[in-house]
């Protein structure tokens, strides 16, 4: 039964991509059905993007600091990180408990590699909003720095854009600097987050 519906699922897709680029990237030709789902069953494999991930897995110390008023010095805080493999090494999730704003909240952002995009992908939902803040972005040439990009709305109107850079510097150090610009405006860091992996 599950093989039926992935099967439907493939044929729908296919109505939807009724070509694809060549190896002379100029090119078009129709794909038949085993060839997508072949095509398909190689992109859902895990690689070394997802394995780099999966090295991230466990527990974390979180120091943090926040820059709420640019004219002031920022807010230092700290917090914990668990993170964990989903689906067989596709994906890490890190629930994160801290404060932001000097309140508590909890946060859990879910990363993973699209092999189909060639792309870094990411969610992050929190207690301090009922929103999901989407981003994505590319790695370095050692894919040890992953540059993440997104927005969200503001209030107001317009959004908020946003620069994230993600160093993940060994096993047992992180760090992940969160920029934004709001309606256009000057970019400003918002705030920076050292992980140490806990012993």
């Amino acid at each position: 039964m599950r093989y039926m519906q992935f099967t439907l699922v493939i044929f729908c897709a296919l109505l939807f991509t009724s070509t694809v680029i060549a190896d002379d990237k100029s090119a078009h030709k129709p794909m038949d059905m085993q060839e997508m789902i072949a095509a398909y069953e190689k992109l859902a494999t895990p690689g070394e993007p997802h394995k780099l991930l999966g090295s991230l897995a466990g527990s974390w110390t979180a120091k943090t600091r926040e820059w709420i008023d640019s004219q002031k010095p920022p807010v230092e805080s700290t917090g914990v990180s668990n993170g964990k493999v989903l689906l067989n090494g596709r994906f890490l999730q890190q629930e994160y408990s801290g404060t932001m704003h000097g309140k508590p909240y909890v946060g859990i952002w879910t990363v993973g590699y699209d092999n189909l995009l060639d792309r870094y992908v990411s969610t992050w939902i929190a207690t301090m909003g009922t929103g999901i803040f989407i981003m994505d972005g590319t790695a370095s040439e050692d894919g040890r720095t992953i540059t993440f990009t997104g927005q969200h709305a503001e209030l107001g109107g317009g959004h908020m854009t946003h620069r994230a850079i993600w160093k993940i510097i060994d096993n047992s150090t992180q760090e992940f600097v969160m920029y934004g610009t709001h309606h256009g405006g000057k970019e400003m860091k918002i705030f920076e987050t050292i992980y140490t992996r806990k012993q």
